[in-house]
């Protein structure tokens, strides 16, 4: 009796200690860390040695670009359509409507990747919002099987993802570990970000078959690394397997403590805690993961990305640019220079707002513009993939 009486003591306990602790979470003002990168971003509005070309256009908030093996390309469009470009061509045609996607501000259809055997096995992954029995808003992560020109549903991979209208992620992309990832964001309530409880505000790893993996840091979870804001984009360094993510920083809301910008570029440690909210930027704080690079001068929301020729490129939204940056990767990837393709001041740029960038079968850079979802002018023929063909 004694034993069973101290153990529902410690149970209570702890509960308690993690209320407090929550609760400390909520109230605190996060600790404003500095600017890592000691560069300044140079504009860019037109680059030397690259030429950008339309390749296709007309679409309806693209998300997520991805190129099949035979040389066609998927987009997944926010609005809950997938629409397919045939190889060599430069038209969209319609590929499939996702059944229960929900477009709903920022939640709808975002990300979509490739099974790594997918010539083997046609297996294309997605992430979309939806609405429960219960009418409450989620994420799931579903699997279909290409057929050519559509695809069908073969089942669901993850359930019940924590989601709201804004903040959600929504960003999935196969590891060179061929485990897939996926990204979640803290649906506005910050405190999420450092609640195991709570899938929201973490970068999550599960196997192809939606198990967990018996190598992730925590045992019996998808979670990989928390303390993330609302995650974006994923790239891994093909060159050293480095894994880096894009982030969302405060936009000044009452509940982030009126904090602003702070947008980041992280490098993902296994089980690595990335400080949201409890702080922002890098504050060198031991227990929390400084970013490689944070924007704290104007908005800077980060998204898809991709290393290209040693590089990581970035598609910004709210900066109306694809930025170039260069590391130092003997030096822990120390951040040597940062370049605004196609932007002449912050949040000015040629083409508007950009959400994914991907490399061509054709060794070209591909990215998609966003200026369909309301947030920016809208030029002739929104929204684009823009073709960067270099010398």
């Amino acid at each position: 009796m004694k034993i069973k009486i101290t153990i529902l003591l410690s149970i209570l306990v702890f509960n308690v200690q993690n209320i407090f602790a929550q609760d400390a979470v909520k109230k605190a003002q996060p600790i404003l860390g500095e600017v890592p990168q000691k560069v300044e971003d140079v504009f860019l509005p037109e680059v030397s040695g690259v030429k950008v070309e339309v390749w296709v256009d007309s679409l309806t908030i693209p998300w997520s670009l991805r190129f099949l093996p035979d040389g066609d390309a998927l987009v997944a469009q926010r609005t809950g359509s997938i629409v397919r470009i045939p190889r060599g061509e430069n038209q969209q045609v319609h590929y499939l409507n996702v059944p229960g996607a929900v477009h709903e501000v920022d939640a709808g259809l975002m990300g979509l990747a490739l099974h790594p055997d997918f010539e083997k096995n046609s297996w294309i992954y997605i992430m979309h919002a939806y609405r429960n029995e219960q009418n409450e808003l989620l994420s799931k992560v579903v699997r279909l099987t290409h057929q050519g020109e559509t695809a069908t549903i073969d089942k669901i991979i993850m359930d019940d993802i924590p989601a709201y209208a804004i903040h959600l992620g929504g960003r999935i992309e196969f590891g060179p570990d061929g485990m897939l990832y996926i990204g979640t964001g803290d649906m506005s309530q910050p405190f999420v970000a450092q609640d195991f409880d709570i899938l929201a505000s973490k970068i999550l790893r599960i196997t192809p078959e939606g198990g967990i993996p018996s190598d992730n840091p925590f045992e019996n979870s998808p979670i990989f690394s928390y303390g993330h804001r609302v995650v974006q984009g994923f790239a891994w360094d093909p060159d050293t397997g480095a894994f880096f993510n894009s982030e969302h920083g405060p936009s000044g809301a009452e509940v982030e403590n009126s904090v602003r910008y702070r947008d980041e570029i992280n490098k993902v440690e296994k089980g690595g805690n990335h400080g949201w909210p409890v702080v922002v930027g890098a504050p060198g704080i031991p227990e929390f993961i400084d970013p490689k690079v944070m924007w704290n001068k104007a908005a800077v929301p980060p998204a898809g990305m991709t290393f290209y020729k040693g590089d990581l490129y970035v598609a910004s939204l709210g900066g109306q640019a694809l930025i170039r940056i260069v590391f130092d990767k003997e030096n822990d990837y120390e951040v040597t220079k940062i370049e605004r393709w196609f932007s002449y001041a912050p949040s000015k740029g040629i083409y508007g707002r950009m959400r994914d960038v991907t490399l061509g079968p054709d060794g070209h850079l591909y990215v998609t513009t966003s200026n369909t979802d309301g947030r920016a002018p809208l030029r002739i023929h929104d929204d684009k993939i823009l073709r960067l063909i270099f010398d």
